[in-house]
This record gives C-alpha cells, sequence and structure tokens, in this order.
C-alpha cells in the first residue's frame, strides 16, 4: 500500500448520514465561517450509535470493576456525560494479568501455529473495515477529532496496520550462526509473554494498533490500559477480535486512572514487557516502575517539539499549507507536530501574512459536520493548559498574530491562533503545548537553523520544506530526531519505523521494527560429531 499523507485523504468528500440523528447530518458546511462559531449557536449532532461497552475485558468476558466504580467519559463538544465506564485499579490489573499469563503459559494462542495466528488477525481487519463508520462515530464521539478524519484516514489505517503484521506472523524466524569450532548454532525468536501496554488520548484507536497488532502477531498475550479520557473505542474493536477467534485472556482491556491501574501494570511482577505513549514526564515514572518490579522491557513514544523548516528557496503557498497542516493536524493534539516553526529570513514577512490567512480560514466547529477541520480539544484540563500557553506567549514578548483564545461558549473549542516573533527561549518555543498554537521563528542560515532545531530536550520529528536535495540531505542528517519528512509531513505508512531520540522515549513503533519490542532472541548451541563442514 503507497504512503498516503493524511491531509490528501482528508481532503475528500464524505458523508454518512446514517450515523446521525435525522435532519441534522444534512446541514454539512452550512453556517461555517472564519473561526466557525456553530459550536456555540448549534445544537451538538447527536450521534445514533449506542455505547454497549462500559465494562472490563477480562478473561474474555467484560465484567464490573472489581471495587464496583465507574467513571464519566465525557463529550469534549459539551462536557455532557457520554457514558460511565469501570473504574479498573490494581485488583483489576491483577485479575487481567493473571488471565493473560495463564493464557500464554496454558492458552492456545501461543502454540498455534503462525498461520493460524495470522488468520485470527485478517478476520480481524475484516470486521474492522465492515465497521468503519461505527467505530469512527465513537472515536469522534469521544476525543472530538473530526469524523471525516477518523473514518477516512484513521480507521482505515487500522485496518492496514493489523493486516500488514497478520502478513507477518509467519516470517517471524531465527538465523543459523556459524561458530568456532564443532557446534551447531540457531537462535529462536521467541514471543516475550504478558505485555502490558498504555495508549493515549490523542489516537486511541491508532495506538492501539500500533501496539496490539505486533504483540499478538508474535504471539504474546496483552493487558491494554486504555486512557480515561477515551475508553469507548477500544473495548468496542476488542469485541471484534473476540469476534474473529482470539482466545480469551489473549487481550484484556482495563479503562481506569493512571496512579492506580497505570502504576500498577508497569509494576507488576507477572508483566514481561510495557509499551507506552503519552507524556515524557510520565514516561519517566514507566521507565522507573518497571526497574523497580522486575526490570521488564519498556518502549516509550514520548513527547516532541519537533522544527518544521521552510528554506530560502521555498514556495511559500506550499510551505504555508504544509506548515499549518503539520501543526494544527488533530486539533494541534499530536506528539510529532511542527509546533516550531522556523522560516528564513527572506521570505519570513510573507509566510507571516500567509499563515495568518491560513489560520483565519481554518473551518473549526462540530467534529461531525462536513468540511470542519478542527473539533475541540480533549477536556478541560488541557484546554485550560492551551490557554496559560497562550498568555504566556503574549507575556514573553511574542506578537499574536490571530485567535488567542476561546471559540464560543460550550465545549473546548480553541481559536487557531498564529505567533510570530517567537524566541527560542519563550515558554511556547520550549514546552509542549499539544494545541492549536503555531509558532514562528526566524532564522538567517543552515548552521542557525540546525543548531536552533537541535536546542531542545526532544528528538521526535522534523519537517524540512525546500526545492533544492543539497539542503535536504545536509538536514536529514544533521537533525536529531527519529523521523524527517521532507517536503511532506504526517506520513504514517504501516511500514514505516517511529520514535524518538532523547527525551522522546526509546525503541521504535511500526515497520519491522515494531516486532523486535515483543520478541526475545534465545542462543541454542548444540555440538556436531564429525561434521561434513562447518
Amino acid at each position: 500500500m503507497a504512503s498516503r499523507r493524511v491531509s490528501s485523504v482528508l481532503s475528500r468528500s464524505f458523508t454518512s448520514a446514517s450515523l446521525f440523528s435525522a435532519g441534522r447530518s444534512s446541514s454539512v458546511a452550512r453556517g461555517i465561517g472564519k473561526y466557525s462559531t456553530d459550536a456555540s449557536f448549534e445544537a451538538p449532532i447527536i450521534p445514533s450509535v449506542k455505547v454497549n461497552y462500559t465494562q472490563l475485558l477480562i478473561n474474555g468476558q467484560f465484567v464490573d470493576a472489581a471495587s464496583g466504580k465507574t467513571f464519566p467519559t465525557l463529550d469534549p463538544r459539551t462536557g455532557n456525560v457520554i457514558a460511565h465506564v469501570a473504574e479498573g485499579d490494581s485488583e483489576d490489573i491483577n485479575r487481567a494479568v493473571s488471565a493473560a499469563r495463564k493464557a500464554f503459559d496454558e492458552g492456545p494462542w501461543p502454540k498455534m501455529t503462525a498461520y493460524e495466528r495470522s488468520r485470527v488477525l485478517f478476520r480481524f481487519a475484516d470486521l474492522v473495515e465492515k465497521h468503519n463508520d461505527e467505530i469512527a462515530t465513537l472515536e469522534t464521539w469521544d476525543n472530538g477529532k473530526p469524523f471525516e478524519q477518523a473514518a477516512k484516514t484513521e480507521v482505515p489505517m487500522i485496518v492496514r496496520f493489523f493486516r500488514y503484521y497478520a502478513g507477518f506472523a509467519d516470517k517471524i524466524h531465527g538465523l543459523t550462526v556459524p561458530a568456532d569450532g564443532e557446534y551447531h548454532v540457531q537462535t529462536l525468536h521467541e514471543p516475550i509473554g504478558v505485555a502490558g501496554q498504555i495508549i493515549p488520548w490523542n489516537f486511541p484507536l491508532l495506538m492501539f494498533a500500533w501496539k496490539v497488532a505486533p504483540a499478538l502477531a508474535c504471539g504474546n498475550t496483552v493487558v491494554l490500559k486504555t486512557a480515561e479520557q477515551t475508553p469507548l473505542s477500544a473495548l468496542y474493536v476488542a469485541t471484534l477480535l473476540q469476534e474473529a477467534g482470539l482466545p480469551p485472556g489473549v487481550l484484556n482491556v482495563v479503562s481506569g486512572f493512571g496512579p492506580t491501574a497505570g502504576a500498577a501494570l508497569c509494576s507488576h511482577m507477572e508483566v514481561n514487557k510495557v509499551a507506552f505513549t503519552g507524556s515524557t514526564d510520565t514516561g519517566k515514572k514507566v521507565l522507573e516502575l518497571a526497574a523497580k518490579s522486575n526490570l521488564k522491557t519498556v518502549t516509550l513514544e514520548l513527547g516532541g517539539k519537533s522544527p518544521f523548516i521552510v528554506c530560502e528557496d521555498a514556495d511559500v503557498d506550499k510551505a504555508v499549507e504544509l506548515a499549518h497542516f503539520a501543526l494544527f493536524f488533530n486539533m494541534g493534539q499530536c506528539c510529532c507536530s511542527g509546533s516550531r516553526t522556523f522560516v528564513h529570513e527572506r521570505v519570513y514577512d510573507e509566510f507571516i501574512e500567509k499563515a495568518k490567512a491560513r489560520a483565519e480560514k481554518r473551518i473549526v466547529g462540530d467534529p461531525f459536520k462536513g468540511g470542519v477541520e478542527q473539533g475541540p480539544q480533549i477536556d478541560s484540563d488541557q484546554f485550560e493548559k492551551i490557554l496559560r500557553y497562550i498568555d504566556y506567549g503574549i507575556k514573553s514578548g511574542a506578537t499574536l498574530e490571530t485567535g488567542g483564545g476561546r471559540l464560543g461558549t460550550n465545549g473546548f473549542y480553541i481559536k487557531p491562533t498564529v505567533f510570530s516573533n517567537v524566541k527560542d527561549d519563550m515558554p511556547i518555543a520550549q514546552d509542549e503545548i499539544f494545541g492549536p498554537v503555531q509558532s514562528i521563528l526566524k532564522y538567517k542560515d543552515l548552521d542557525e537553523v540546525i543548531r536552533r532545531a537541535n536546542t531542545t530536550r526532544y528528538g521526535l520529528a522534523a519537517g524540512v520544506f525546500t526545492q533544492n536535495i543539497d539542503t535536504a540531505n545536509t538536514l536529514t542528517r544533521a537533525l536529531r530526531v527519529g523521523s524527517v519528512w521532507i517536503n511532506c509531513f504526517d506520513v504514517f505508512d504501516a511500514a514505516i519505523p517511529f520514535g524518538g531520540y532523547k527525551m522522546s522515549g526509546h525503541g521504535r513503533e511500526k515497520g519491522i521494527y515494531g516486532l523486535s519490542n515483543y520478541l526475545q532472541v534465545k542462543a541454542v548451541v548444540t555440538p556436531l560429531k564429525n561434521p561434513a563442514w562447518l
């Protein structure tokens, strides 16, 4: 499957009236303009899907939390409760790990042929494809991202990821190794055991796929903790895995909070590996808990403050559009967003004017409406954090070109915001804001921008916009990041590895590199008697 830039997919039209209450989905783009206020002046579209799964999935059964507690998951368009979900804690993690351990040690999953495992994963991918719109609706309702983005890009990507790793399941093998002496040496690539996985709220289903697909393909069992803000879609798709033939206990899903359920999972002595996506500060805690327990291996995909470098030879109109996408995609709630836009001084003033104009044309509103580019932020905490950083930007001397505040009176909508004259020591240039705030910085030459782009504790990704192949090659090798996109951004093909340098994390997900997170290598040495050859 060829790589597809996310923005190109989102630009196509999409309708699915059956998912929404009658009469509302027909007003696709009516009344949407600059900083659309339909979020405030129109009642939100009501999805017609039902929330059927709110319990914990343990050993193939949906069960209440041991404590009986639940917590609300909220609609970020309004702040209203969608459903009350079981609140798992350490006791529920114990139950889930016990089920996963038994399924690994005694169950059929790791003992199946790799081909049989692949067939289960292929069937699951077919089921996700069949239920595309229902899954996308839950994702948008719980998360706030545009429905078109979820339905036309993210859910199809989940299908692609599972098919990719399903194809790998029967192609995992070791080596024969020549050794000094009369020995036969082989390596075995064995499943690591019980994998604990903690996924974030910004891309709940994509992170489900990035983690669960390679773990299952390798023959492991999984205990997955969802983000407390977005538990619904993972619980739904877990039922499809069961329908596809996944044995009980192989995938267990626990909704809950980090200090209780998350900490218990990272500390559990029967968990062999932890994979975490989230903030750098939380990643440090995950690593500490893993080390203090049984020294389990850890994969971390953490924060970023990615540079997007616009060179002096750039086509400014195209650069503005790509830089806009790199920052504002998914409401700016993307770990690799191009949140430091470095623009060469020769084109800086023109770029500022056009970036401001593009932000003011951005369509913000109910994410279930066709044509909407930006929905609400995930919750009140993130909403208030972004507003604080906007205030920091103003007080530290950056120029607020546009935006800078709340949009409407309901939900967690923020105006697309652009700052110019940003300096490297300002909080908006140093910290991960995770919101629709573009910080534009000026530079003079390549040596300067390389030094400044690398002067950060993060190293997740970078974007480069240039027509000069020598410039592109220079920057590609000089930037200390895990991904560099040249004249594109956010290309997330299943085969392309993703991960960070420095405090952006450990390890790589996706591609063939993602398999190594869930495998152990065993060397087997056997003496040879009178070998014909060595």
